[in-house]
């Protein structure tokens, strides 16, 4: 069967995810796929067909892409289109969708997403950091066992999350983390303006996105708080934005517990991206710029060229992920984790 999908929000990140249904085949695959048939966006079908098919980061779409005057048209697929800004005005239930992707980066709490809810909606995915009131925050590849099917309202974290706990993750297990700091340098993002304007109240964030690197607030330290508990309170944080459009990467330097070396640090890390972090956690050697990382379905990718450990338990790390493409494949995986554990559920299997 396919899961009938809803994604609230075409942004960034709306916009990949989308993609990424259809080039990994998810839309095509008739035992647990996953199909779209709503978009609720407030820019017009007109935009929204044009993004989908000219993207300047990711390239043209991989399928026709048409519209008229209430639906988007992906190849043979029908996508209803709303442009309703209150929650509260669609009927979710009409579509009997089994899962929604809030997208608008506009929402994170409990009482809203019971907004949805209340018009239908049975299961509702964030794409970014939560209140510590939905049912559980996953970071896929660690903690997609956490779900359960009487789950309602969950998160996805954040690209950042997802990028830094398997690696924090990884060698905590190993060596051991007494305490650490990292500095996120995230490309320029769609609440920075081309040139310098009145934004909002974060008067670094009224400096143009094209001339400076920006320092900006970071909420990471509480997402590694939640998901490894056993870290909590150990890592201070802190993020810049950079004039590029996609492709970030983490400056990461950890405690550990005993005398370790680069060599060793690699070579964990390097191991750990088979079994359960495949395709999740990467590994390079090789001399590489940001531009190499864009539109790689990783959450984090190893750069072991730039580890280094001084007096033995001091270590540093560079850590690289494509913050839309990576993340938005990570939703995907815990939206079909959550749905085919559903489907189990409902028929009897385990």
């Amino acid at each position: 069967m396919k899961y009938r999908v809803a994604i609230n929000g075409y942004g960034r990140i709306g916009q990949c995810v989308m993609r990424a249904l259809y080039e990994n085949g998810y839309c095509h695959n008739p035992v647990h796929g996953m199909e779209v048939v709503a978009i609720n966006e407030l820019a017009n079908i007109e935009t929204l067909a044009y993004l989908t098919r000219y993207d300047t980061t990711h390239g043209r779409f991989p399928v026709q892409v048409s519209a008229d005057d209430s639906h988007l048209f992906i190849g043979d697929d029908r996508i209803r289109v709303f442009n309703e800004p209150d929650p509260r005005k669609i009927n979710w239930k009409d579509l009997n969708i089994d899962l929604l992707l809030e997208c608008s980066g506009s929402f994170n709490d409990r009482t809203t997403a019971n907004l949805h809810i209340e018009r239908g909606v049975p299961r509702l995915l964030f794409s970014q950091p939560a209140k510590p009131d939905v049912d559980a925050t996953i970071v896929y590849g660690i903690n997609e066992d956490q779900l359960n099917p009487e789950h309602r309202i969950v998160s996805s974290a954040s690209c950042t999350t997802n990028c830094i706990v398997p690696v924090l993750k990884t060698l905590n297990d190993s060596l051991g983390i007494e305490y650490g700091s990292m500095t996120t340098i995230h490309s320029a993002m769609n609440d920075q303006p081309v040139i310098d304007a009145y934004h909002q109240n974060d008067l670094r964030l009224t400096r143009s996105a094209l001339h400076s690197i920006i320092p900006v607030d970071t909420g990471l330290a509480k997402g590694i708080n939640r998901l490894l508990p056993e870290l909590k309170g150990r890592f201070k944080t802190s993020a810049v934005r950079v004039p590029t459009i996609n492709v970030s990467c983490i400056d990461l330097t950890v405690h550990v517990s005993r005398d370790t070396s680069a060599a060793e640090i690699n070579r964990i890390l390097q191991q750990a991206t088979y079994g359960r972090l495949e395709g999740i956690l990467g590994f390079t050697n090789e001399p590489h710029a940001s531009v190499d990382f864009n539109h790689d379905a990783r959450s984090c990718i190893v750069d072991g060229t730039q580890t280094h450990v001084s007096a033995s338990r001091l270590v540093r790390l560079l850590c690289w992920f494509d913050n839309e493409w990576g993340f938005a494949n990570r939703m995907l995986d815990v939206s079909a984790h959550w749905l085919k554990m559903i489907w189990a559920s409902k028929n009897g299997q385990h």
